[in-house]
């Protein structure tokens, strides 16, 4: 009896210093509210505040252009929608609360955009913006349409906002965008700074609900969806089977697409490392609770596969051209291998690291890859 019971102790033993059986410390015990605290003060709350001020002059701008349609206020104005636009690349990912609520991110970046129904809108003068059917005729996409997409050179642009028939209302749409995009980004700031801070960080448990489960997969569905598929995958024809260099990001702008992607790419790998926002210093996030809880996959350490791969992405998307319509339509080769690599860190996050965490998909899958 003594030698069963010792042989089913032995293989016990084994079965729990395996790979396949429990190892290493619970992730219960780790301490989740510090990455919340992390993420809330050092990387969402500023990276909306700077949204929230590129905002304010982007609007700034828009008025100025509005009251006096020259090339030099024209160059004035799209200098500060690439600099709001760079900056949303931060604040994108960000789908909690009042964000959600709204569906920021929708009514900000629906690309590509419906120039035909800002053309009937404006032509009318009867538009609602909060109409979610206007979701698409709005935002970053709409006011790149309207900087660069009216003609074929600025003085073509100009004509629009000076003298055909309805330049009142090419203006009046222009600031319309720009007033609603500042007022939208001011209500999730507020949001956040008013008492939605304190309610996510405290919201520390581990279900489904937790701030943290349901920040992890808006994040992963942000990398899977809006920086893998749609600035990547969906222009060069992953999921239609034929290249849409249409629908690439900034389509009119002729060269910024590839900008806005680095940044993108930049916010993802800084968010995972807990790296606050416009700063060096590193704290609390995703790849500390993975160390944490010893997290190995095919014998290697899964923070630093995630992190490699990131590189390796990045050094991929390097080759690109800056403009990706350009980069579709010449060699769409480098734009599938660059999508390829952005996969494999899919794969990384939303099954070995999900399951790391215990976390379970609360998003829907449907483009088949």
């Amino acid at each position: 009896m003594k030698k069963f019971a010792l042989f089913i102790f032995t293989i016990l033993l084994i079965w729990g210093c395996t790979d396949e059986g429990p190892s290493g410390p619970s992730a219960d015990e780790f301490d989740r509210e510090a990455i919340l605290e992390n993420w809330a003060d050092n990387i969402i709350i500023p990276a909306f505040t700077n949204f929230s001020e590129t905002t304010d002059q982007l609007h700034a701008s828009a008025e100025t252009f509005a009251a006096d349609p020259t090339q030099q206020n024209l160059e004035s104005l799209r200098n500060s929608w690439e600099s709001a636009y760079l900056a949303f690349q931060h604040v994108s990912m960000f789908e909690m609360g009042l964000a959600m609520e709204i569906r920021f991110r929708d009514y900000l970046n629906i690309y590509p955009t419906d120039a035909e129904e800002i053309e009937n809108s404006i032509q009318s003068g009867n538009y609602n913006l909060e109409l979610p059917s206007l979701t698409d005729s709005q935002g970053f996409p709409a006011l790149d349409y309207l900087l660069h997409g009216l003609g074929e050179n600025d003085d073509e642009i100009l004509s629009f906002y000076t003298t055909v028939e309805n330049a009142g209302n090419y203006r009046t749409y222009l600031t319309d965008l720009t007033q609603r995009i500042d007022d939208l980004t001011n209500q999730v700031l507020g949001n956040w700074t008013s008492g939605y801070r304190d309610e996510f960080v405290s919201n520390s448990g581990n279900g489904a609900n937790s701030s943290l489960d349901m920040m992890v997969n808006d994040y992963i569905f942000y990398y899977e969806k809006h920086l893998r598929a749609g600035k990547i995958g969906i222009p060069a024809g992953v999921f239609s089977g034929t290249p849409l260099s249409t629908h690439v990001e900034a389509y009119y702008s002729n060269g910024f697409s590839k900008a806005l992607f680095n940044e993108a790419l930049t916010a993802s790998v800084n968010f995972f490392n807990g790296v606050h926002f416009d700063s060096e210093i590193d704290g609390q996030s995703l790849d500390d609770y993975l160390d944490y809880l010893n997290t190995m996959k095919d014998g290697a350490d899964l923070t630093g596969l995630i992190n490699s791969q990131f590189q390796l992405a990045g050094q991929e998307a390097d080759a690109l051209n800056p403009d990706f319509a350009a980069q579709v339509e010449s060699d769409n080769s480098l734009m599938l291998s660059t999508y390829d690599e952005l996969q494999q860190n899919v794969v990384y996050m939303k099954v070995d690291m999900l399951q790391a965490l215990n976390i379970n998909v609360d998003y829907v899958d449907a483009d088949g890859d």
